[in-house]
């Protein structure tokens, strides 16, 4: 069950898959006695059926969770050195410091 105070509604549908917020799991018995309050409308979605099933879209979804799991983590790739306003790459960063070479060399 869900509600939306700004149009005044109260929606009965199938379970969550998922935690939200305002929105709250009922047992059969309790959202077939659901009322709302005087002037409330109050919608009830039919389940699907079907919507209940692991569909194959939810395997190869499952598959590629797991194939990404035991996947060994990859060493991270240095980043290119930028260049210095001259052309010149810097030589070393140091949070908001910068290191430049001598303009000799």
């Amino acid at each position: 069950m869900t509600y939306v105070y700004a149009d005044s509604t109260a929606v009965l549908g199938p379970l969550a898959t998922y935690a939200e917020p305002h929105c709250y799991d009922l047992c059969a018995e309790h959202s077939e006695r659901l009322t709302a309050p005087r002037g409330w409308d109050v919608v009830r979605l039919a389940p699907d059926p079907s919507a209940g099933k692991p569909s194959s879209d939810d395997l190869e979804a499952l598959a590629n969770a797991v194939r990404e799991a035991a996947r060994p983590p990859q060493p991270p790739q240095p980043a290119p050195e930028p260049p210095d306003r001259d052309g010149r790459p810097e030589t070393g960063r140091r949070g908001h410091l910068r290191v430049l070479r001598s303009p000799e060399s």
